[in-house]
């Protein structure tokens, strides 16, 4: 399914959440799509279970995906994902504070949209 960065600063629990997400994103986990099981997961990852369900609780309260009890966790419809306003709120200073960055580094305001622009046409998920 995906591999974790063990040197990574990010938690383990992050990590899992953080791909679930980009596979949910980028449409390669499709909407009522089942997810491994905890134990499965737990198993090709070589990671306590506990951190499995953690991430899983996690995405399921961010509307990511929804729980049927005995048959497992689901990839969520984009519908009814969760608008968390904080969350939104954070992502958008975090842009903000990246975009200072950017600015503070050489790059030009028509650069930086530029590669806004490029994101946005290539995927969210797009590497140089």
């Amino acid at each position: 399914m995906f591999q974790l960065d063990l040197k990574s600063r990010k938690s383990i629990y992050e990590q899992i959440v953080d791909k679930i997400k980009e596979l949910i994103l980028t449409e390669v986990l499709t909407p009522n799509e089942k997810l491994p099981s905890v134990r499965e997961l737990s198993k090709t990852l070589t990671v306590n279970p506990n951190t499995i369900l953690k991430s899983y609780r996690e995405l399921e309260k961010d509307g990511y995906v929804y729980t049927i009890g005995g048959s497992g966790c689901f990839v969520a419809e984009k519908k009814d994902r969760n608008t968390d306003k904080w969350k939104l709120e954070e992502l958008k200073h975090r842009i903000q504070n990246d975009i200072m960055e950017l600015q503070y580094l050489g790059l030009q305001p028509d650069e930086i949209t530029g590669l806004i622009k490029q994101f946005i046409e290539k995927g969210v998920f797009y590497h140089d």
